[in-house]
Parts: C-alpha cells; structure tokens; sequence
C-alpha cells in the first residue's frame, strides 16, 4: 500500500524508490497461524527460500531450525527432518508449528522480522517457550510485533499504543505501567487479573 502521509525508510533507503521485490527481500514474517503444507518438515521450513527463488540445503534448514529452537523436536522424531507434518501441520502442536514458521522467516536472514500475533492461540506455557525463541532469534535484526497479549512485548525496546488506528502511547513497558490512567497500564492490569483469575480456577 503507498502510505498517505511521510516516509518509510529501511536502512536509510526510502520504499517508495525500492522494488517491492527487494523489500520483501528483506522483511521475514511470522504470522498467527502458519500455512503448513502435507509435505516434510525440512520442505515446509525450506519453503521459506523459493521465494528467493533458490532451493535451502539442508544445513541452512537445520541451521534455521536451531536459531528456531526446533532442532530439539526434530532430533526426537523417527525420521527427524523427514518427518510428515500432515495437512495443515495437524501433526504439530500449537507452538511446534510456531516454531516451524519461525525457522522458516530465518531461512532468509533478513535484517526486519514482523512477528503478528505469534503466540495469541497459545497457551501461556507455550507462548513462554516460543518467546525464548523469537528473543534468540531476534539478535541483531529489526523486529516488530504486532500483539495484543502485553507480555509478548513487555521486553521491547519501544512500544507503541494504538487506539482507533492513532498512537496514543509510546515508550517502553517501566514508562508506559507507571503512567497513571494510561491505556497501556490499563490493559496490562486487566490482562494480569485475567490470568490470575483463571490460575485460580485452575
């Protein structure tokens, strides 16, 4: 989409004067749910690299499964990078599918990762452990994600607070909970007694 007002720079660069080729180039993309083909988990992590129109050996695919914290599972499967994920990756668990979609952005090492709603179908043990891995695998690239369970962006360096499509709010999580009446501090309170309220059910 052109943007209706300013500019976007990656690096300097504007987007505007660049391919849209060249900028995808450069942006992975972890979405909520990740499209899974009935194929190996070596082809759907692989699969991160046609776009670049080149085939991933498999080193670069276990060198991404390991930035991806995946290589663990892989290593306990029979048939390891072999193994079948069935259609739509029903074989997979939540997070082992997040894992996959993670690997498969870093095939490309790109410099920008875009996290959208990476762990908001997962439960908070699971959204834990694939916290670790996007943190790991968030070294020295750009990252933004796009989430509306707060943990998931208490640890960035600059959060922005959007309401109605405007930023209302920008800072990071000490500055934005210790503003009085702040929407952020508002949303993290009534995110926090939410999951205490169901640690008590439980």
């Amino acid at each position: 989409y052109d943007i209706q007002g300013g500019r976007i720079l990656i690096n300097g660069q504007d987007v505007a004067k660049c391919t849209q080729r060249s900028v995808r180039l450069n942006i992975g993309i972890v979405p909520q749910d990740c499209v899974l083909f009935n194929d190996t988990i070596e082809y759907n992590i692989g699969f991160g690299k046609l776009g670049q129109g080149d085939v991933a050996t498999r080193e670069e695919v276990e060198r991404a499964s390991k930035a991806a914290q995946f290589e663990k599972f892989v290593n306990q499967t029979p048939s390891g990078y072999d193994t079948l994920v069935g259609e739509r990756g029903l074989r997979l668990s939540g997070g082992d599918k997040q894992r996959v979609a993670i690997a498969r952005a870093l095939l490309k090492d790109p410099p920008i990762m875009v996290y959208d709603e990476a762990t908001s179908s997962l439960d908070t043990h699971t959204e834990k452990q694939i916290m670790m891995a996007i943190n790991f695998a968030a070294q020295g690239r750009t990252n933004l994600v796009i989430a509306h369970r707060l943990s998931t962006v208490m640890d960035s360096d600059q959060i922005l607070v959007l309401k109605e499509g405007e930023i209302v709010e920008r800072g990071d999580h000490v500055a934005l909970h210790a503003k009085e009446g702040g929407l952020y501090r508002d949303m993290w309170d009534q995110q926090l007694n939410s999951r205490s309220s169901k640690e008590d059910r439980v």
